[in-house]
């Protein structure tokens, strides 16, 4: 690997790190507003999720369920959300727009 390969991976790495470290800061930040600024919380997901498309970077496990895939907005259990678990399947349903996701318990 030459000099500039090495730079171009070295300046990859810190730009996944930020990116990250942004996404966590804007769901932190959605968490603290949803119980007065929901449409402010909401948009602190959609920051999130382009953050993370423009800079390729995965939105980790944790965070996937805390927000909707339809509908783009924050998911606070019992405030907007249900979740049922079946077996070793949770659902969990989006009061926004109805919509259901299934996953699995044990794939954490």
């Amino acid at each position: 690997m030459g000099y500039k390969e090495h730079q171009r991976a070295k300046t990859k790495n810190i730009v996944e790190q930020i990116a990250l470290e942004r996404i966590y800061r804007l769901f932190e930040l959605a968490e603290q507003e949803f119980e007065h600024h929901k449409e402010r919380s909401t948009r602190y997901v959609e920051l999130a999720r382009k953050i993370g498309t423009r800079n390729k970077v995965k939105i980790p496990k944790e965070l996937k369920k805390q927000f909707c895939k339809n509908c783009g907005s924050f998911l606070k259990i019992g405030k907007n959300c249900k979740i049922r678990i079946m077996g070793t399947m949770m659902k969990i349903t989006c009061n926004e727009c109805k919509i259901t996701r299934k996953t699995k318990i044990g794939s954490e």
